[in-house]
């Protein structure tokens, strides 16, 4: 919450302020403390010595996407190994950093981000669908440093993989690190979706449970629908309560659809640039430990856990603890820190992905003198044009000057003209977003040295260097056919869903982001899903002890593992209300559609509330307006009456007259673009956001909060189409 965000900054700052981050850690990033001296990389040397020296690795490259077999499908092996990131030792020898990384079999190299994937739709003559082999290679058996243990810390109090029901047993020293592969994005049949359950590790003999709901079982062939327009699409891990550790150890890449009107070759129909002038930059942060292997802080004394775990008066078991959130300190774009591009004076598309666990970015960019390294004496800030987002092009090009690359998920289409800028010199890629949770305020400044610059661009290069390709117009081609799916008001199936995120805590005081309802819910049918008839639900209590049984219809928030209350019909067109009832933006992300944003509108709060949406104590409601009231949460290990095993959520409660609980309409939030199609949508505290979609595939699928850290603790429920939830 508000409170809690400014707590966040002001600790983090005094670290910084004592000496940090040189002084904090002495630990390697395994699971077990190292010798003491271990320190992390300060990213103030690390800037100094490679900030916009290193090359940025070209995703987009002929050689660097995969190819298929001869059999027409892909083979990708998931590996560990051993990566330059531009990272440098005291001496300023290059430093190496062991990785997870996505790689051929057939070459042997494996590589962060993975490789690139461009498949052609079938609605433009392609395939029906792209078949992609995806095999866990992280195997626990090998003698090589690190491979028998996670490259993080694993918190295994959490609700995880192998702390499912018949995988309790399993370690992943023993059986290895469970992986899953999610198309996002994708219009996947259910079982190739990449679901957190359906994971797999390194010779089978642990199998997600979901997988045996699927005809014809397990499978590590995943086939994809190409039946979609052009888009730009990306994989990454989805494992149950580790998709943070495996992203952030290096399991992610582009995935790019191409169609008759958006080619990615020259000449194409939109006059868009192409390769080499078509460049696409994964961007996350990291933190580095001094040796250049990946930090995560996880213990006493680490960055944020003062803050997220003692400051919260949470009382975690002994050994690695997740964390609500993280900030890395070096900014990272494919792979590489602070790097640079040398682009010709012409149109660049860039297609950027917001790849990291929980920053909001907020995007510039400005001419500087060569060789400048921030923007104190910038020459002028650079227009672009924004043309598509997460799944395709806009319905119109967008001039910007600023652009909130928002979710941590979400990706854009950006077309700059680097011929505004005087051969020779910079563009630098300014980041004004703050390294923390992000409420709605954009330039809050930074609490790390260097966070605010994300790349540079070198205009060095004579025009026609890279190709005689004619510079193009970025909005030469007629952009009306496109932007979000056509869904009307008058489409829908149903009344709207009020579905709501809500910040609560697990059974060990740890805050735990949760999604649920804000409202009795129903199933396809439309008749009511009740709360299960057992004794952890009839005899729930708070972590306090004070009784308060979770009965009769399911409602407020509600963990994973508890009964589906999404469940829309197949072929359903939806239009899903989403309450935000925490003090945070959360970046909801649902699996199988492509959707509409419709508009955001203020929640009415009881005039008898606090800021936190709870009754002044004491005081009745004044039934204008909505307020919260806490319910227990079941946690994956409660036990029936124990008020040691649960946690602590929330119910909405609403006022007789269901129009007071709805506020004043609100704008699409400053350097936002949606009208695109959109699988991620920033839903601000406070407000109610709408979207509308269709279900028009059955089965399990998932929606969540694409804050990776927040998505591994409970911020995911299982959304399943038709019947059989």
């Amino acid at each position: 919450m508000i409170n809690r965000r400014t707590f966040l900054r002001s600790s983090v700052a005094a670290a910084l302020a004592a000496g940090a981050p040189l002084g904090w850690a002495i630990r390697e990033a395994g699971a077990a403390p190292a010798a003491a001296g271990i320190g992390l990389a300060d990213p103030t040397l690390q800037f100094g010595a490679a900030g916009f020296l290193n090359l940025v690795p070209d995703a987009m490259a002929p050689g660097f996407k995969y190819v298929p077999g001869i059999n027409g499908e892909y083979t990708v092996r998931i590996q560990k190994a051993r990566q330059q990131t531009g990272l440098v030792d005291a001496r300023g020898k290059p430093l190496k950093t062991w990785v997870y990384g996505y790689g051929d079999p057939s070459d042997g190299l494996i590589t962060w981000p993975g490789r690139t994937f461009e498949v052609r739709s079938a609605r433009a003559g392609g395939p029906a669908s792209t078949v992609v082999n995806w095999l866990n290679g992280l195997n626990p058996n090998s003698k090589k440093r690190f491979e028998s243990e996670h490259l993080l810390p694993v918190d295994t109090s959490m609700h995880w993989c192998y702390s499912l029901p018949g995988f309790t047993g399993k370690t992943i020293m023993a059986d290895g690190v469970p992986t899953i592969t999610h198309l996002h994005g994708g219009h996947s049949d259910f079982q190739f979706d990449g679901n957190p359950e359906f994971f797999y590790n390194y010779n089978q003999t642990a199998v997600g449970p979901q997988w045996a709901n699927v005809p014809g079982g397990f499978t590590t062939r995943f086939v994809y629908d190409n039946d979609v327009p052009a888009g730009n699409l990306w994989y990454h891990d989805h494992a149950l309560g580790i998709t943070r550790l495996n992203v952030y150890a290096g399991l992610a890449g582009f995935y790019f659809v191409r169609d008759d009107d958006d080619t990615g070759l020259e000449g194409n129909p939109l006059g868009l640039p192409a390769w080499p002038y078509e460049k696409a930059y994964a961007i996350q942060d990291r933190m580095f430990l001094e040796t250049g292997e990946l930090f995560y802080p996880a213990y006493p004394g680490d960055p944020y856990y003062d803050d997220f775990i003692f400051g919260e008066g949470a009382n975690p078991p002994p050994g690695p603890s997740g964390l609500a959130e993280f900030f890395g300190d070096h900014m990272v774009v494919n792979g590489v820190i602070w790097p640079k591009e040398d682009v010709e004076p012409r149109n660049y598309r860039l297609r950027l992905l917001n790849g990291t666990d929980s920053r909001f970015m907020a995007l510039q960019f400005f001419e500087v003198a060569p060789g400048a390294t921030d923007i104190s004496a910038a020459i002028q800030q650079l227009d672009f044009t924004v043309i598509g987002s997460d799944q395709g092009l806009a319905s119109s090009p967008n001039t910007n000057q600023n652009l909130l690359l928002s979710e941590p998920g979400s990706r854009y289409d950006v077309v700059v003209d680097f011929g505004q800028v005087a051969p020779g010199n910079r563009v630098i890629m300014w980041n004004i977003g703050g390294d923390e949770p992000f409420g709605g305020e954009i330039n809050v400044g930074q609490i790390y040295s260097h966070t605010d610059r994300i790349m540079a661009f070198d205009v060095g290069l004579p025009l026609g260097t890279l190709s005689a390709a004619a510079d193009v117009s970025p909005i030469a081609g007629a952009f009306e056919a496109f932007g979000p799916p056509a869904i009307e008001s008058t489409d829908l199936t149903r009344q709207p869903r009020k579905v709501a995120l809500f910040e609560g805590k697990d059974e060990y005081g740890r805050l735990q982001p949760l999604l649920g309802t804000a409202e009795p819910a129903v199933d396809h049918t439309g008749a009511p899903i009740n709360w299960p008839v057992n004794d952890n639900y009839t005899l729930a209590v708070m972590p306090d002890g004070t009784s308060m049984p979770l009965i009769g219809q399911m409602e407020g928030s509600i963990a994973w593992h508890s009964p589906t209350t999404e469940n829309p019909a197949l072929g359903s067109t939806e239009e899903w209300e989403i309450w935000n009832m925490t003090g945070d933006a959360h970046p909801v992300h649902l699996h199988l559609v492509s959707f509409k944003v419709v508009d955001r509108q203020e929640i009415a709060f009881d005039e008898n509330t606090d800021e936190d949406g709870f009754l002044l104590e004491g005081i009745s409601p004044a039934d204008n307006g909505v307020y919260l009231q806490p319910q227990p949460t079941v946690q994956h290990g409660s036990m029936a009456g124990d008020p040691a095993t649960y946690g602590m959520g929330f119910r909405i409660v609403h006022p007789s007259n269901a129009a007071h609980a709805y506020g004043a309409p609100v704008a699409t939030p400053e350097g936002v673009v949606e009208n695109t199609p959109k699988d991620m949508v920033t839903a601000l505290p406070g407000q109610i956001t709408r979207i509308r979609m269709t279900f028009d595939k059955p089965g399990r699928y998932v929606w969540h909060c694409h804050i990776l850290s927040h998505e591994d603790h409970e911020m995911m429920r299982v959304l399943h189409v038709g019947p059989g939830a």
